[in-house]
């Protein structure tokens, strides 16, 4: 395991909110993140499945902190992608500070004593921003840093957390990867059909 349960949850819905609320490709189309009237419906679908208490409708406010961050947060990835980790750990820092991070130990009932962070606040867009920000943090400023990648398909610039043991993963999606396997192969069978 490369980091705690919570902390992969954190950095899970890292991704999701930079993946559906960020503006760029998607699987060799542009994409437009949601806005206005549609960003709290959008900003809802990106929370992971696996948090339990996800509201019935996400106030706008709190949607709209959500989007603000997940645009912080891909410059985080792409920042590392790059290797600017400087870069990275000031677009942390920032995160960090803005939504006033704090560690605190909590537990659900049934379950052991575990690590989480607040914000300043208890509004849902304050806590997912500091989570995901200390999330972040915990992978930047850590060897673990280059397990935060941005998809290597053409006209695709999802992110993406490589969880495999030996950090191969270059691409957002299964269908990413087959596109780029696809293009790959038919170069190949037209470069032998030539003589």
């Amino acid at each position: 395991m490369l980091f705690d349960s919570h902390v992969e949850l954190l950095l899970d819905a890292a991704v999701s909110f930079v993946n559906e609320l960020t503006d760029g490709e998607r699987r060799g189309k542009p994409f437009t993140a949601p806005a206005g009237a549609a960003l709290p419906a959008a900003a809802r679908r990106a929370i992971p499945s696996a948090e339990p208490r996800i509201p019935e409708s996400l106030p706008a406010d709190d949607a709209e902190l959500l989007a603000q961050a997940a645009r912080v947060m891909r410059d985080v990835f792409e920042a590392v992608e790059e290797g600017r980790v400087d870069d990275a750990a000031a677009a942390v820092n920032r995160l960090l500070r803005e939504s006033g991070a704090r560690p605190q130990l909590d537990r659900v009932p049934g379950e052991p004593w575990a690590l989480h962070f607040h914000g300043s606040d208890d509004s849902y867009g304050i806590g997912w921003t500091s989570g995901c920000a200390t999330a972040l943090a915990l992978a930047v400023g850590s060897a673990l840093a280059g397990r935060l990648g941005v998809c290597r398909a053409p006209h695709c610039d999802r992110v993406y957390v490589d969880m495999s043991k030996n950090s191969v993963r270059q691409f957002c999606s299964a269908p990413c990867q087959s596109r780029v396997k696809a293009a790959a192969f038919r170069a190949r069978q037209s470069a032998a059909a030539k003589p």
